[in-house]
């Protein structure tokens, strides 16, 4: 594949959340649990809602709008040794595209009431996903170097690493 290849997205809506800023937030939907969000779609792509309100979590995907620089080292927020970024979550990345399976509370009109939410306020959305077990939950044979950060994701925040 051609490496000067580009692609275009554009936001099909934006999320709602009570974190005005990176600092001091979730790190991931399991240390955002019971915090509540709305994710609003553009009126262009309401339809494609139709079936959703059966699935009790959905996948959002979204763009990192806060992060300046990709990186291809960083200190991820659960370790303090330098990591290649595919290795981590970390939104410095060359394509700036961040996952957060949440909590499907309801929908009204075309506004999503999600719940276990992560993201900071105003994030662009770029797609919507049921989240299926079947399809994707497997069991884990190995985590890394994550192994040795288990149970720590709950009390950890975010900082200004990344902007």
């Amino acid at each position: 594949m051609d490496p000067e290849m580009t692609f275009v997205y554009r936001p099909i809506g934006t999320i709602h959340t009570p974190f005005e800023d990176i600092q001091n937030m979730p790190i991931q939907p399991a240390a955002a649990r019971r915090v509540q969000g709305t994710v609003d779609l553009f009126d262009e792509f309401a339809a494609g809602l139709q079936d959703l309100d059966g699935f009790s979590h959905v996948i959002l995907l979204y763009h990192f709008h806060r992060v300046t620089q990709a990186r291809l080292c960083v200190v991820p927020f659960l370790d303090r040794q330098p990591r290649g970024v595919f290795a981590t979550r970390a939104p410095a990345r060359p394509n700036p595209i961040g996952l957060s399976v949440v909590r499907l509370l309801r929908i009204e009109g075309q506004t999503l009431h999600v719940e276990d939410v992560d993201v900071v306020n105003g994030t662009p959305l770029l797609d919507v996903k049921p989240y299926v077990p079947e399809f994707d939950h497997v069991q884990v044979e190995r985590l890394g170097w994550l192994s040795a950060a288990g149970g720590k994701v709950e009390e950890t925040r975010s900082d200004e690493r990344f902007r």
